[in-house]
C-alpha cells in the first residue's frame, strides 16, 4: 500500500462492514444447520452435490469443481472422498492426466433432489423473502463486484497468511 497510515472506515462503511460480517458469519451457520438437520449433509456437501447435478453428464473435473465451489482442491477432494464413502459420488481418472473427474451417482442425484426443496425454502426465507426485485438485482451486482475484488486481491497475495 502506498501510505503508512490506515484508511479508516467512515461511519457508513463501518455500519455496512459490520452488517456484512454478520451475514457472512450467520448465514453459513444457518445453512449448515438446515442441511445437516434435514439431509444429514453439510452445506458444502450439499452444494458440491448440487453443482455436480447441474454439470453435463453429472461429472466435473475436480479442479473445475473446486473453482465453482469456491474451495481449495484439497478441501474439495476430502469432501468427494466423504461423499464417495456414502455412494453418492465416485472419482474417474482423466486419461493421460493426473487429474480426475467427480461423477454423481444415481443415489447422489436422488440425495440432492431430496435435499433441494428444504434447502431452497431456507434460502428463500433467510435471504430473499425480505428483498424486492430491485434489491435482489443490487445484491447480485454488489456480490459480483466483491467477488471480483476478492479474486484480484487473492491473486495479488492480499489476505493470505
Amino acid at each position: 500500500m502506498g501510505s503508512d497510515s490506515p484508511r479508516w472506515l467512515d461511519a457508513n462503511q463501518q455500519a455496512a462492514w459490520r452488517t456484512l460480517v454478520s451475514v457472512i458469519t450467520r448465514l453459513p451457520a444457518a445453512l449448515d444447520t438446515q442441511t445437516q438437520r434435514d439431509s444429514d449433509l453439510t452445506h458444502f456437501e450439499y452444494f458440491t452435490l448440487a453443482l455436480l447435478s447441474e454439470a453435463p453428464d453429472r461429472r466435473a473435473q475436480l479442479s473445475v469443481l473446486a473453482e465453482s465451489a469456491n474451495a481449495s482442491l484439497s478441501r474439495l477432494s476430502h469432501v468427494i472422498t466423504r461423499l464417495g464413502k456414502r455412494g453418492w459420488v465416485y472419482r474417474e481418472p482423466i486419461p493421460d492426466s493426473r487429474g480426475s473427474f467427480a461423477v454423481l451417482t444415481d443415489a447422489g442425484y436422488a440425495k440432492v433432489a431430496e435435499a433441494a426443496p428444504a434447502h431452497v425454502e431456507t434460502v428463500q426465507r433467510l435471504v430473499f423473502d425480505g428483498l424486492d426485485d430491485e434489491q435482489v438485482r443490487a445484491l447480485a451486482e454488489i456480490g459480483a463486484v466483491l467477488v471480483a475484488q476478492l479474486d484480484k486481491g487473492l491473486a495479488a497475495g492480499i489476505g493470505r497468511a
